[in-house]
């Protein structure tokens, strides 16, 4: 049995009281799913920003009746102090997915980025240790890592932020640090990889690329490619996610608190491999489709060249295991990307 799939049923046995902020959004619907089909509590947090009721709405054809009814929104801004108190009160444990994502948006606007992902952080961090939580998991960035060269990415070595965005995720792991040493406030960050799956918004400006290439794909669209299309990636399936999620809140290992940890596969994919890989699998399931190439074009700013990430101290520490490569992520979101998009038309 992996350290997974007991949690799971200790947790089965034992419900606990989650709040996960940005319920909302991708990863924090994928969380509440995941937190109720195991029967547990949950409090939901989100402002609806990029977060979206559609998503909840699958979640609850996703679940249970009475599992449903375990669910308690709070339709509110981690920005007020005051609506942080209310959704940390009586609570076990803390997600902390809500946050302004994407390096473009944040070099646009890097104001409304700080006060989001610094100020809003900061107030989910005092009132959870203020209410006695017993976790508080935070999503952390690869994008921490900045100019620093090596590859693998290994978790004490970073570089220089190249992003508002990432200067925001460093500053995170800041205060998750200081926390601990002078509240003996326990936290774990997760420095997610390119995480991709079900409910991955393919709208709008910042998309993520795998569910915009698909958009783009199925509806005759130009596939864009940054640069030369050697750039790489980590990409990681959105339930190697919840499993860290879940060990990172109820390890009961001392060593594994208060330390960062990589969220991917210690896997590299180029752009152009990507593409690939996408059309293929559309074309299978729509043989109809027309194949197409992609149109190269700058660099984008703020962007690393490659990304790749040694999963060791998670593996060691926790006892992360993944259980989906890219190519069984890609397959397992295939039909839910092609499915969503057709009802959206």
């Amino acid at each position: 049995m992996s350290a997974y799939t007991e949690q799971l049923e200790q947790l089965r046995q034992n419900p606990k009281t989650w709040l996960v902020t940005g319920v909302a959004g991708f990863i924090g619907s994928n969380l509440l799913e995941t937190l109720l089909s195991n029967n547990q509590q949950v409090v939901g947090l989100d402002n609806f920003s990029t977060g979206h009721h559609h998503n909840l709405e699958q979640v609850k054809a996703a679940v249970t009746q009475p599992q449903w009814e375990s669910f308690r929104l709070i339709e509110g801004d981690i920005r007020n102090l005051a609506t942080c108190e209310e959704a940390c009160n009586g609570v076990d444990y803390v997600l902390h997915q809500a946050a302004l994502g994407s390096v473009p948006r944040s070099i646009e606007d890097p104001i409304t980025t700080n006060e989001n992902n610094i100020s809003g952080y900061l107030n989910m961090l005092v009132v959870a240790k203020n209410a006695n939580v017993s976790r508080f998991v935070y999503a952390a960035s690869s994008s921490t890592y900045g100019d620093h060269p090596d590859l693998p990415k290994v978790e004490d070595k970073i570089g220089k932020p190249l992003s508002p965005y990432a200067v925001t995720k460093v500053v995170n792991e800041l205060y998750a640090d200081v926390f601990a040493k002078t509240y003996d406030f326990k936290t774990i960050g997760l420095r997610y990889f390119n995480i991709f799956g079900r409910r991955q918004d393919p709208m709008g400006a910042y998309a993520a690329v795998i569910p915009k290439w698909v958009a783009a794909i199925l509806s005759g669209d130009t596939v864009y490619i940054n640069g030369d299309g050697e750039t790489s990636r980590d990409f990681c399936y959105i339930e190697n996610v919840m499993q860290m999620n879940i060990l990172s809140a109820t390890t009961q290992n001392p060593e594994a608190v208060n330390q960062v940890y990589n969220v991917a596969l210690n896997h590299r994919t180029s752009l152009n491999e990507l593409f690939y890989f996408i059309q293929d699998k559309l074309r299978a399931r729509i043989p109809e489709l027309k194949e197409t190439q992609p149109v190269y074009r700058d660099f984008r700013a703020g962007d690393v060249r490659h990304s790749q990430a040694d999963i060791s101290k998670a593996q060691n520490l926790l006892g992360y295991a993944p259980t989906h490569v890219i190519d069984e992520g890609l397959e397992e979101a295939m039909d839910w990307y092609v499915n969503d998009l057709k009802k959206s038309d």
